[in-house]
């Protein structure tokens, strides 16, 4: 029997410590894990959990990311609970295995800690890690600070292991921003958590051997095709699941969670769309805007970003007339992947705001709230335009000349 930790109601955990406790309270079974900045404090906190008695699971420290993701495949299918964490290479590594996860319909837990992807070499946090993942078959939360990390971890249980979803699932936090940084955190008490994930109900099982099943089946043209689609559908049909479980989370602890969030977009002309630390800062900015300059400016962070939840960007987006999407990833020669989401959602709705690409924040670069408010008094200068006044991809804060690409 694990020992329980009496918490305190208010306690000082960075994102790391906050999602290494989620993994204690859902008791999880399994985690194999190889270390990787900045997310190792996730799985080495829930490696002395159990070593101090804690956690009734085992903690298999393997040789590589790539291993990692394998045991916890197998033992995801063997009938446990599981969960690991990583951050990029190490999840670059793992991305063989992820399809592996999905296709086989094993909800396991996955807390990325996004980082930069090299070359060259870089630990600090962007999100080059999660847009790596966006068509491996996950579901993707995103967390904007440790409150969430915590939170949202102990949601995906319930997500994945749904018997109408049963997906893996990650949960995205922002490299040292979010992992590093200590903030008051309200957990849930041991026992509150736990009701809440609630007892592991394992499907198709390999060790029940009454009902002998195979994984990793060979299937080529005459199946493969019908599998993704219901892979799709499940993932597609997870949102009121989603949905389902953050109403559920508020009514326990007051705090909302949903699929888009927005923050003044009641009477925005223009908008930022961002996802993870950026948003708290973007929602800053956007007040002081109001404020200051009178620019009625919003804020739209998709929580989900798998499965894309399109119409509720398009409608948060649709009374807008001109709109920032910012990605803090390398482009690699195209439009940014969030962009790409965004505008993808906005080709349908009635009202096609402009949208411009601002690439930000590579590899840990500071984004300012002097930046944001340029974007914003650029997005009101295009309203009042009607039309872009720059070109399509712009690159903020970049040392040299100014880097501008797409008419």
């Amino acid at each position: 029997m694990a020992e329980k930790i009496d918490l305190p109601e208010v306690v000082v955990w960075d994102g790391n410590f906050a999602a290494a406790n989620a993994l204690r309270q859902a008791q999880v079974d399994v985690v194999a894990a190889y270390p990787i900045t900045p997310s190792t404090p996730i799985v080495e906190g829930y490696g002395k959990f159990v070593a101090d008695g804690y956690v009734d699971g085992e903690f298999v420290m393997v040789e590589s990311e790539h291993a990692a993701m394998s045991g916890c495949v197998g033992a995801a299918a063997a009938g446990g609970r599981v969960a690991t964490a990583t951050s990029s290479q190490g999840f670059a590594l793992m991305a063989e295995v992820l399809y592996q996860a999905s296709g086989m319909r094993l909800p396991i837990v996955l807390c990325v800690v996004n980082r930069a992807l090299a070359s060259p070499l870089n630990v600090r946090g962007d999100h080059s890690d999660m847009y790596l993942g966006r068509d491996s078959g996950w579901i993707q939360l995103d967390a904007f600070n440790a409150q969430e990390a915590y939170d949202l971890t102990l949601m995906a249980f319930r997500i994945g292991e749904h018997k109408d979803v049963r997906l893996p699932v990650m949960v995205h936090q922002d490299g040292f921003l979010t992992s590093h940084t200590a903030q008051n955190v309200y957990p849930l008490s041991d026992d509150e958590a736990y009701k809440f994930v609630g007892d592991y109900q394992p499907v198709n099982e390999m060790l029940d051997f009454s009902q002998p099943v195979t994984y990793g089946a060979q299937t080529e043209e005459d199946w493969h095709y019908e599998h993704k689609a219901k892979q799709h559908k499940a993932l597609i049909d997870s949102r009121p699941v989603i949905d389902e479980v953050f109403a559920e989370f508020k009514k326990k602890t007051g705090r909302e969670y949903n699929r888009v969030e927005s923050y003044l977009m009641d009477d925005a002309d223009v908008a930022i769309v961002a996802l993870g630390t950026t948003v708290e800062t973007a929602r800053l900015v956007a007040q002081k805007v109001r404020d200051e300059h009178g620019i009625k400016a919003g804020v739209v962070a998709p929580r989900v970003f798998r499965p894309f939840p399109f119409d509720n960007v398009r409608d948060a987006l649709k009374n807008t007339k001109a709109v920032a999407v910012f990605d803090r990833s390398s482009p690699g020669g195209a439009l940014g992947a969030l962009y790409n989401e965004v505008t993808g959602a906005l080709y349908t709705a009635d009202n096609r705001p402009i949208v411009t690409n601002y690439i930000y924040g590579l590899g840990g670069r500071d984004l300012t709230v002097q930046a944001i408010e340029d974007v914003y008094k650029e997005l009101d200068a295009n309203a009042k335009a009607g039309k872009r006044t720059g070109k399509i991809q712009q690159f903020l804060s970049l040392r040299g000349p100014k880097m501008e690409y797409f008419e």
